[in-house]
């Protein structure tokens, strides 16, 4: 899968992603608490695959991440940046897709695995319009209410750019004026 995108805005943020240090400081400030006292002090390794359908290209650029868990397990952090002027109702959609394509992969590379590695999304956003549609896959899926404890179901964090005020997108200077170049 090629690493070309279409914005400059999608470079720069791919740019940004791939210091694994200041992917660190990224995420550990952006994902959930409850995800990130996990997380080891190494640094994420970045992982060289694109997973993003090439037909979407144009809209979305994405970055996955190796890391470990104080436990020392390994798992996934996987960055979707979405490059659409609004948001799009489907991303749970998308995500599932990419989140099932990294473990077809990871599974050619651990054949006789017994256990899944985490896979925890985040969806990057910094489009015109608000955010407002729900951060989670069930959302889409039209059932009753008594059957979805049985469905998938997932969240994501979302990062949405327009939402943060400029002293708040993060507690490194240099990452913040990075952050602020991605909103203009």
């Amino acid at each position: 899968m090629t690493d070309d995108v279409a914005h400059p805005h999608d470079r720069f943020m791919k740019d940004m992603l791939s210091l694994p240090d200041r992917a660190g400081m990224l995420l550990r400030e952006r994902l959930p608490e409850s995800v990130t006292k996990y997380l080891s002090d190494d640094p994420p390794e970045p992982m060289q695959d694109s997973f993003v359908d090439e037909r979407l290209r144009q809209h979305f650029s994405d970055r996955l991440f190796r890391v470990k868990t104080i436990n020392g397990q390994n798992a996934f952090l996987y960055v979707l940046i979405e490059h659409k002027s609004s948001p799009d109702n489907k991303v749970g959609w998308q995500l599932l897709r990419y989140l099932v394509e990294i473990l077809k992969q990871w599974e050619k590379e651990n054949p006789d695995w017994d256990r899944l590695p985490a896979i925890v999304p985040l969806v990057f956003y910094h489009g015109a319009k608000d955010w407002k549609i729900p951060n989670e896959f069930l959302h889409l899926v039209d059932a009753e209410e008594g059957w979805k404890p049985y469905l998938l179901n997932f969240r994501y964090p979302v990062l949405d750019l327009g939402e943060v005020p400029d002293t708040e997108l993060s507690a490194h200077p240099r990452l913040r004026s990075w952050l602020g170049a991605c909103r203009t």
